[in-house]
């Protein structure tokens, strides 16, 4: 991998590539190209200014910047400025066809939540709750004071009570 000495030509010429065809006016002494896109990516002009003059590589955080205000994946900022490599950042597909999933056209909650990336921690209760929703576990809105959607496990609990309760 090329160091950011080697790397900051090809870099600083795709981001002024980049720059241009989202409409950032750098190339007029007096555009104000450079200052906008600092300003709509959160970060000192002189760090944008450093870049296009190919005197440093900008840091993370103006990476990501210049990404969201360019609305460039991260991504490709950091491959295309060396930091790291195509096989370091392999493409990440969200969700795998749904046949492959469960031969059945449909996918379990459990797998859903995989798919979509829940954290293990919260995968029991979007199961759950996937759960629910499938098999119509939310009632029409009861006449709770409230106007609350009640579901049926609201309503088991509320039972619940009331026989404990007693006469």
């Amino acid at each position: 991998m090329q160091s950011d000495a080697e790397h900051i030509d090809e870099f600083a010429t795709w981001i002024e590539n980049v720059m241009r065809d989202r409409g950032y006016d750098i190339d007029s002494p007096r555009g104000g190209g450079k200052t906008k896109l600092a300003e709509d990516a959160g970060v000192h002009r002189a760090a944008v200014t450093r870049l296009l003059q190919r005197q440093s590589m900008p840091d993370l955080e103006t990476m990501r910047g210049l990404s969201r205000a360019l609305g460039v994946p991260v991504r490709d900022v950091l491959i295309h400025s060396g930091k790291l490599t195509e096989e370091d950042l392999p493409e990440v597909h969200a969700v795998a066809p749904v046949e492959r999933l469960s031969g059945e056209g449909t996918i379990t909650a459990e797998q859903a939540a995989v798919a979509l990336g829940i954290p293990e921690h919260l995968r029991a209760a979007f199961v759950q709750i996937t759960e629910q929703l499938r098999l119509g576990g939310v009632q029409e809105a009861s006449a709770r004071p409230s106007g609350k959607v009640t579901t049926e496990t609201e309503v088991e609990v509320a039972e619940a009570g009331d026989e404990r309760a007693g006469p």
